[in-house]
């Protein structure tokens, strides 16, 4: 009687272990290929319609960001701030990795948590960098950036 009771014991710990797992979803491969994918595209980043040259960081806000635009673009209406940044909301709020900075110009950064900021100055604060503009002079971006307003547009690009 004792032997029965230690085996009917055994038999309901293994049916108990076993569906342990049932019903949790731990994720398909497809979900990690989905992602994988989405990480390796570039963001792509406009200003008033003209295609800028960006190198991004590898962040957590970053990757957050491409998750984002992996379902739509982003349009910023951005407003001159201090005459050396312009500053937007991005509707959705990112992790952070603040540090006090000193920005250069074509610094992008995150403000925050939500903001983004785009430089033609320099200024000191906390902010998570994000990547910076490439390929152009301060002259070239103050141009393009002291106005009182700048449209930009960020939206995921194959490698």
């Amino acid at each position: 009687m004792k032997n029965f009771a230690v085996l009917l014991s055994l038999i309901f710990i293994l049916f108990t272990v076993g569906g342990c797992g049932a019903g949790v979803n731990f994720g398909s491969s497809d979900d990690y290929d989905s992602d994988s994918e989405i990480l390796a595209k570039n963001i792509r980043l406009r200003i008033d319609d003209v295609l800028m040259s960006v190198t991004w960081q590898d962040n957590n806000a970053t990757r957050e960001l491409k998750k984002i635009l992996r379902d739509k673009d982003l349009v910023i209406n951005a407003t001159q701030y201090g005459g050396f940044e312009q500053v937007g909301s991005l509707g959705y709020s990112l992790t952070t990795n603040n540090s006090e900075i000193t920005t250069q110009p074509g610094d992008i950064m995150l403000y925050n948590g939500n903001q983004i900021v785009i430089f033609y100055g320099s200024n000191s604060w906390s902010y998570t960098r994000l990547g910076k503009l490439t390929g152009k002079t301060q002259s070239e971006l103050e141009n393009i950036l002291n106005k009182s307003g700048v449209k930009i547009k960020l939206s995921l690009n194959d490698n």
